[in-house]
């Protein structure tokens, strides 16, 4: 409980997308988590307009596009 959660971010090597809603309170985590991820195998998507519970279920929001050419390109 004591360690912080960014820790060991920078050990990850597997592929990182990041999606976050523009306006979501917690934005700036996932701002922070991708700065320290290494590699050229990450992405931050950040949608604009959206807060976090945007992206649980309105499918106008959710980038499946995107999703999708990001597990194709890195889950073959």
């Amino acid at each position: 409980m004591n360690m912080p959660i960014l820790q060991y971010s920078q050990e990850i090597r597997n592929a990182v997308l990041i999606i976050h809603g523009e306006k979501a309170h917690s934005c700036y985590f996932s701002r922070d988590a991708f700065a320290k991820l290494n590699g050229d195998n990450k992405e931050l998507l950040i949608i604009p307009g959206a807060v976090h519970t945007d992206l649980y279920d309105q499918a106008d929001v959710i980038p499946f596009d995107k999703l999708e050419a990001f597990f194709n390109e890195y889950l073959n």
